[in-house]
């Protein structure tokens, strides 16, 4: 997998940007078949940073109602990278 194949998009929440500013940490949603040494390949080769942790879970898809259907949303994975001290990922400046 090359890294785009691996990082799908950055995730920007509240509680997202919280971590940023007071741990380091960025989130962002990747591939189900990657693994930590993939997200950490891929991160530090798209934004030149240095990585020193990645924490990753999956998300389970929610049961929903299409009518008198019942359907299941995909289940997706999300990585919290922790960024080296000193380094910093700007996902809003082009």
């Amino acid at each position: 997998m090359n890294i785009y194949e691996v990082i799908k998009r950055p995730l920007v929440t509240e509680k997202v940007v919280t971590d940023q500013a007071l741990t380091n940490t960025v989130a962002f949603e990747v591939d189900t078949r990657a693994n930590k040494l993939q997200i950490k390949k891929a991160v530090e080769d798209a934004w030149k940073v240095n990585v020193t942790d990645v924490r990753t879970m999956v998300v389970r898809g929610k049961t929903k109602r299409f009518g008198s259907m019942l359907g299941k949303r995909k289940n997706w994975k999300k990585a919290y990278v922790t960024l080296k001290e000193g380094d910093k990922i700007d996902l809003f400046t082009a």
